[in-house]
């Protein structure tokens, strides 16, 4: 039953007597109950703010995960270069080149996997729009944001490494095998 009042000050009362008046005709006590737009968005609200805390957990925990693979990665490219940067160092390779070049390389990373993750992230909304017949879209400044996002997970996560790999010795460096 949809009900119609004056005024939006007489919502709850026009409510309440309405249901009042199905409950007495049908002789029942609570069969009716009176719901406002107000209430229903409310729920919603609700269940949208707990769903986006959980989704924005679970991407934490895995920007986390992620930042330590490619933490673990790029100590493993400043083990095997070792003599790389002992040469590069022994040659006049300043410690700002050195956390330079890897941190580069750290973002370079990132910037990939950021940039697959886009893309089956498109993929993927685009299949449910074609099998749901829902319209797909796509905010571009989102796509930046997430972007320029995995490019920083990528500095902060590099930092480590690369800072590792400037502080060697040259001479340790070279003697490393």
């Amino acid at each position: 039953v949809s009900v119609q009042t004056e005024s939006a000050d007489q919502i709850k009362s026009t409510g309440k007597e309405a249901a009042r008046l199905l409950n007495d005709n049908h002789g029942t006590k609570e069969a009716y109950q009176v719901m406002n737009m107000e209430e229903i968005a409310a729920g919603i609200g609700q269940v949208t703010t707990v769903m986006t805390t959980i989704i924005g957990s679970i991407a934490g925990i895995s920007l986390i995960v992620g930042g330590i693979g490619v933490m673990n990665i790029m100590l493993v490219s400043v083990t095997e270069r070792t003599r790389e940067i002992g040469i590069r160092k022994s040659l006049g390779a300043t410690r700002g080149q050195i956390l330079t070049q890897f941190l580069i390389e750290s973002v370079v990373l990132t910037l990939i996997g950021g940039l697959i993750g886009i893309g089956l992230g498109y993929g993927g909304a685009s299949l449910v729009s074609l099998i749901a017949g829902w319209p797909s879209l796509v905010s571009w400044q989102v796509v930046c944001i997430g972007v320029l996002f995995s490019m920083l997970i990528g500095v902060i996560f590099g930092m480590l490494p690369a800072n590792k790999a400037s502080r060697l010795d040259p001479i340790e460096a070279l003697r490393y095998e």
